[in-house]
């Protein structure tokens, strides 16, 4: 068997890996139909997603390195000219933003090497002025017109956020100098000197915060057209990934359509317009297929601190996150003045489209990776003082042995050792969402508040062969909860279905904060 490519893992450099011939899903069709049908874009993706490969294929393109695209759909299909343009690249994750004066002196740096780079003489002193000097100095020395890419654009406002009023202030003061900077684009002389401009970054900020004057720049971000350009698609997957998927089976003892099934439910998920296409994360794919593991690739290489702390502070119940519903207006972008939920947690990549009514959009956790380990790591922040805080794993291990004595027992012990360090009262909306938290986080499927005819089921959880219907009290009892559960016909829904149904009725004695009673039965109807 011939050995495979090494796949790209934590590699964005295209150049790298066509030359050291690693594994490349072509995208350059997409490429190729965004070059060609207009010259200013916006697109933003949550990290690790692909958005820095995508700028640096730009850059080889426009450079004119047909090389490294031989076998690709833009040398054996399109009818790109391969003219070698100057492209000016301007990536913030390497430029310094501590402070809004840090941030303007990187920039001058920056220009300054560009222009030592190219042997252009740059006389302007103002930032604004250079950049615009550099961008028409190169387009009259080299007779093509300049393509401007810009990488993470947002890193000197995000990496401010969540750390207090004086870095709040820093964010604000760098969005202002990002603002004038970005100006120079829209000047006549400069636009005529331009190719193309590709701007990308996690977060879209409305367009009053930075991008105000550039009326022409078209945002991809949720367009049908371009969601399958970063991130892999189903198909994309069992073709590029086929003989990859064959030996992680090989390796672990399982057939190729159990590793296929394990990856959709771990890493596929995410939808980011009306088109009903779904994509997945490509950094946990290669990082699953080289580990022949399945773990939280990730999630594990950044840790949303900042909206943790957020939802905290808005009081958010975290049970409405999944089925979450907004217009595109409040989550579509967003401002510094005005930080929203719903808006970061779409643009991070914690949410993803679900389904679409109209002018309202509902949201849901894009895949078992993201829902896992995102409540994991909101119950460690919620509940700071428990003593073991892997002991909720044993709640997914006691459900799967059909112990639901122990789960409980472990439900029980966990509520003892709370801080309870929720900012609402300990009513049923706190012990319901603490509750959700332990079970979703040791990777048992819960659904919270599912819709049904006659109201909403406060739990269902799904686990094998077995639904649990879950309701919860305080202050009353177990009978209460089941006799709602009946008497509202929940478990009609799920009748059929040919899985053991188990009504579980749930008090909590708020003076005590914990379970006083438990009771469950087995749907008859089931």
């Amino acid at each position: 068997m011939p050995r495979l490519p090494n796949l790209p893992v934590g590699d964005s450099s295209f150049e790298s890996i066509r030359q050291n011939e690693q594994l490349y899903v072509d995208k350059t069709s997409h490429i190729y139909r965004m070059v060609d049908q207009g010259k200013y874009y916006f697109l933003s993706r949550p990290r690790r997603f692909g958005k820095s490969l995508t700028v640096s294929t730009l850059r080889c393109l426009f450079e004119g390195r047909r090389e490294l695209f031989e076998g690709l759909w833009i040398a054996e299909h399109g009818e790109w000219d391969w003219r070698e343009h100057p492209v000016v690249l301007l990536d913030f994750n390497g430029i310094s933003h501590e402070t809004p004066d840090i941030l303007t002196a990187s920039l001058h740096e920056h220009i300054g090497l560009v222009a030592r780079a190219n042997d252009i003489p740059i006389q302007t002193t103002m930032l604004k002025g250079r950049f615009m000097e550099l961008i028409i100095a190169l387009h009259q020395k080299t007779g093509q017109k300049v393509v401007i890419l810009v990488d993470e654009y947002d890193k000197p406002l995000i990496d401010h956020l969540g750390k207090g009023e004086k870095e709040l202030n820093i964010a604000k003061g760098n969005r202002d100098k990002l603002k004038q900077f970005f100006g120079v684009i829209k000047e006549s002389n400069v636009a005529d000197a331009l190719r193309f401009v590709f701007i990308t970054g996690v977060s879209k900020f409305s367009r009053v915060s930075i991008f105000s004057e550039l009326n022409n720049l078209t945002d991809l971000t949720m367009s049908r057209h371009y969601a399958e350009m970063l991130g892999y698609t189903q198909e994309e997957l069992e073709a590029s990934f086929v003989e990859y998927v064959a030996h992680f089976a090989r390796e672990t003892d399982q057939t190729s359509q159990e590793v296929l099934d394990k990856l959709r439910l771990m890493y596929n998920g995410y939808r980011f317009s009306e088109k009903d296409v779904r994509v997945y994360n490509p950094f946990s794919v290669l990082s699953s297929l080289q580990e022949q593991a399945f773990r939280n690739y990730w999630f594990e290489t950044g840790t949303p601190t900042f909206l943790i702390n957020l939802l905290r502070e808005k009081n958010w119940y975290l049970p409405e996150i999944e089925n979450m519903q907004a217009t595109v207006s409040m989550f579509s972008t967003y401002d510094l003045e005005n930080l929203q939920p719903e808006a970061l947690l779409f643009q991070t990549g914690y949410v993803t489209i679900k389904d679409i009514s109209g002018r309202l959009y509902t949201f849901d956790y894009p895949n078992q990776e993201v829902k896992s380990a995102f409540l994991e790591k909101l119950l460690h922040t919620y509940a700071q003082n428990l003593r073991d805080q892997s002991r909720f794993v044993l709640l997914a291990e006691h459900l799967l042995a059909d112990d639901l004595t122990a789960f409980m027992d472990t439900v029980a012990a966990i509520f003892k050792d709370l801080a309870y360090t929720l900012e609402t009262n300990r009513d049923e909306s706190y012990f319901h969402t603490v509750f959700y938290l332990m079970v979703s986080a040791s990777g048992v499927d819960a659904r919270s508040e599912v819709l049904t005819c006659d109201g909403r089921i406060d739990l269902v959880m799904h686990v094998g062969e077995r639904i649990y219907i879950i309701e919860f009290k305080c202050n009353q009892s177990a009978d209460e909860a089941l006799a709602q559960i009946k008497d509202k016909g929940y478990a009609q829904a799920y009748r059929g279905l040919g899985k053991q149904i188990i009504l579980l009725g749930i008090n909590f004695d708020t003076q005590k904060r914990n379970v006083s009673e438990w009771k469950a039965e087995e749907d008859g109807l089931g």
